[in-house]
């Protein structure tokens, strides 16, 4: 069932570690390792996010470019569920400068108010995109010590979380 979304517009995720799992011991872009795989309930989760509105990545990775990134969301049949790609490469800043985040509302036509993004890390996917006046949700799949933020440890947790919290607040 789709959510009454009347302040949440659009859903971004982080790649490595929240849609993919990131093998920091791998050189290159992810699109080139030898092997790649999802995180459990990804594509669900991506396929509950479009319901809302444009689903996208708003990566920092170095080493990928868009077209890289989407090269690997295709190798595990991820790439149709996501409309765009913001990367640190093509954006030309990372997500702790509020330019990024600029970027993106500008690239959406959207307010900061109007977008959640969802990551692993609680700096750069949280404290940053929450400085630029975005929604967040913290996706502590590896059981860190709680944050004072909406927090999941499942991405099967996202509708509940949103539906539950963010568009009511």
């Amino acid at each position: 069932m789709a959510p009454d979304n009347t302040l949440i517009r659009a859903i971004l995720f982080d790649w490595g570690d929240t849609l993919m799992h990131d093998d920091p011991a791998q050189p290159g872009p992810m699109a080139q390792w030898p092997t790649v795989s999802a995180l459990p309930g990804a594509r669900e989760a991506l396929q509950w996010a479009r319901a809302i509105g444009p689903v996208c990545i708003a990566s920092g990775a170095s080493e990928s470019d868009s077209a890289d990134i989407r090269a690997a969301l295709a190798r595990v049949n991820l790439d149709h569920c996501i409309d765009r790609i913001f990367c640190r490469r093509e954006l030309g800043t990372n997500k702790t400068d509020p330019r990024f985040w600029a970027a993106i509302c500008e690239a959406l036509a959207m307010p900061a108010q109007q977008i959640v993004m969802i990551g692993d890390s609680y700096e750069s996917d949280v404290l940053a995109a929450q400085a630029a006046g975005l929604h967040a949700v913290w996706f502590n799949w590896r059981g860190l010590p709680p944050r004072p933020c909406p927090t999941v440890a499942a991405l099967r947790e996202l509708p509940q979380i949103i539906t539950g919290n963010l568009l009511k607040s």
